[in-house]
C-alpha cells in the first residue's frame, strides 16, 4: 500500500476525532440507531466469524483468513487497532487471491456516508469506524467476513449480529479491568457475550480454569455447539511439524509461519472455527495457510530498515504489540525458546500505556532479559513516562533505564557491544502503538 498518512480517509477521521469523544462507551444503543439509519447492513453480511479474547484475536483472525483464502474464497476482515494507518482495519476480500487493504477513496466515502447518517448525534469514533466496516462488507461481495471484537464482547459495538457462523473466544487474561471487571470470571462473562443462542462456539486455549468454566457454562446455557481446546481439538509440535487433531481426524502440517509455541493453539482454534462455521477444511488448505499466514507487529522479525541499521551489527530484532501480563508470558516463552535454539543476550525496548499493568508484563522477563530500555510512545495521550516505566521494570526485578526513542535505545545497545560478545536479541514491545511507531520509523509498514 502506498503512503496514506495524509490520505483522504485520514482527513475524514481527523475531522471525526474533533467532533466526537475519544475512548469507549460500552452501550449498543447508539450503534443500533446508526445501523438502522444505514439500512442495517449488519444483516446483509456473508457468514461471519466473530472473534473475542484478551490475547490471540488477531492471530486467529489471520489464520482463519489464510485458511479460507487457501480455498480461493473472498474474505473481508475487520481488526483493531491499526499499527501505522487506519486502512489496516479493513481488508477487502477478492476471489482467488489474498485480500488487500481497503482503497483510500472507498474508505473515505464509506466514512462520510456513516457520518452523514449519524447526523451529528452523540457517538464515538470507534462506533463510526465499525459501522463503516459493516457498510463496506455488506456492499462488496465476499464469501465470509471475520470481525474482531474491539474490547470485551457483550457491549462491544461489533456485537450486533444475531446469528454468527461461529463465535470464537481466545485466551482470557487481565486487561481493561476498569470496563470488564477485576476477576477473570467477570472478564470471561463479558467476552462470552458474543455467543448467540444455538450458534457454534469455539473456545481457544485458556490459562485460567475459571475462565474456561465460565465460557463453557455460557455456551451450554445458550444451547451452542461448543468446541474446547484440549478436549475437542488440540495441536502440538512433533518432529518439527504441527500435528492438529479433532473428532474428524489428524493432520500433519508444517509449523506455522508465525513464530512462537502459542501460535500452535491459535492455528488450531482457527482450523476448528472455520470448520464450525460450516466450511470444508482440507489438509491442502491447512498446509498452505501455515506458510502464508501474516500478522504484522506480532513477533515480527525485522531484517532490514532504518531502525535495523541503527542497532548492533548482526542483532536479531523482534517487534511485538503484546501489552498485558498474559501476552508477556507467551512472548517471554517464545524468547526462551529462541534462546534454547541460539543463545544470545536479550534486551527489551519497551513502551506502554498507563492503562496497562507494566509490572505484570515485565515479571515474565525477569529471568531472561539482560536489560530494559524504556521509551515514549507517539500517537497516544496515555503513554507512560519512560522514567515511570523504568521504575516498574525495577519493581519486576529487571535493570532498566529510560531512553528518548527506540532509535536511541538501539544505538545505546550497539555502543555496549564488545568484539567478543554474541550479537544480541532485541525485543521491542509493550504496546501496539509502539509496534506501529517502529514499523513506520523502520520504513516497513503493513500492507
Amino acid at each position: 500500500m502506498n503512503d496514506v498518512v495524509h490520505s483522504e480517509a485520514e482527513q475524514v477521521i481527523d475531522e471525526l476525532m474533533q467532533l466526537h469523544p475519544k475512548g469507549y462507551d460500552m452501550t449498543l444503543g447508539r450503534m443500533r440507531r446508526l445501523l438502522d439509519v444505514l439500512g442495517n447492513p449488519q444483516l446483509r453480511l456473508p457468514p461471519m466469524i466473530h472473534v473475542a479474547g484478551t490475547n490471540g484475536k488477531g492471530s486467529v483472525s489471520a489464520f482463519s483468513r489464510a485458511l479460507l483464502e487457501a480455498a480461493g474464497l473472498a474474505v473481508h476482515v475487520h481488526t483493531s487497532p491499526h499499527l501505522v494507518n487506519w486502512h489496516e482495519r479493513y481488508r477487502i476480500g477478492r476471489k482467488g487471491e489474498p485480500g488487500r487493504l481497503v482503497e483510500d477513496a472507498v474508505l473515505a466515502q464509506a466514512l462520510r456516508r456513516v457520518a452523514k447518517a449519524n447526523d451529528g448525534q452523540a457517538i464515538t469514533v470507534f462506533e463510526i469506524l465499525t459501522a463503516a466496516s459493516f457498510l463496506l462488507f455488506s456492499e462488496i461481495p465476499a464469501d465470509v467476513v471475520i470481525i474482531e471484537v474491539g474490547m470485551g464482547g457483550r457491549l462491544d459495538c461489533t456485537n450486533v449480529v444475531d446469528t454468527p457462523a461461529v463465535s470464537v473466544i481466545m485466551p482470557i487474561s487481565f486487561d481493561h479491568q476498569a470496563y470488564l471487571g477485576d476477576k477473570v470470571e467477570l472478564i470471561a462473562a463479558e467476552k462470552a457475550g458474543i455467543m448467540k443462542p444455538g450458534c457454534p462456539v469455539v473456545i481457544g486455549h485458556q490459562e485460567f480454569d475459571a475462565a474456561e468454566e465460565t465460557l463453557v457454562a455460557t455456551a451450554e446455557r445458550l444451547g451452542c455447539p461448543v468446541s474446547v481446546y484440549g478436549q475437542d481439538y488440540w495441536a502440538h509440535e512433533e518432529f518439527g511439524r504441527l500435528v492438529y487433531q479433532d473428532e474428524f481426524g489428524l493432520a500433519d502440517l508444517p509449523l506455522p509461519r508465525l513464530p512462537g509455541r502459542h501460535q500452535f493453539a491459535n492455528a488450531a482454534a482457527a482450523i476448528r472455527a472455520v470448520k464450525a462455521a460450516g466450511f470444508v477444511v482440507t489438509e491442502a488448505m491447512m498446509e498452505k495457510a501455515m506458510g502464508s499466514v501474516e500478522w504484522p507487529g506480532r513477533l515480527q522479525k525485522l531484517t532490514t530498515g532504518l531502525l535495523v541499521q541503527a542497532g548492533p551489527s548482526g542483532a536479531e530484532i523482534w517487534v511485538d504489540g503484546g501489552h498485558n501480563p498474559g501476552a508477556g508470558e507467551v512472548i517471554a516463552e517464545a524468547m526462551a525458546a529462541f534462546e534454547e535454539q541460539q543463545p544470545r543476550p536479550l534486551y527489551l525496548v519497551t513502551g506502554m500505556l498507563n492503562t496497562k499493568d507494566p509490572v505484570g508484563y515485565f515479571r515474565a522477563f525477569a529471568d531472561i532479559a539482560e536489560n530494559v530500555f524504556t521509551v515514549p510512545i507517539r500517537g497516544s495521550d496515555a503513554g507512560l513516562d519512560p522514567v515511570v516505566l523504568a521504575n516498574a521494570a525495577y519493581d519486576a526485578g529487571l535493570v532498566a533505564e529510560p531512553q528518548s526513542s527506540v532509535e536511541e535505545a538501539l544505538r545505546e545497545i550497539a555502543a555496549r557491544q564488545l568484539p567478543d560478545m554474541a550479537p544480541p536479541r532485541i525485543l521491542i514491545g509493550g504496546s501496539l502503538y509502539l509496534a506501529g511507531n517502529v514499523l513506520a520509523d523502520n520504513g516497513t509498514p503493513p500492507t
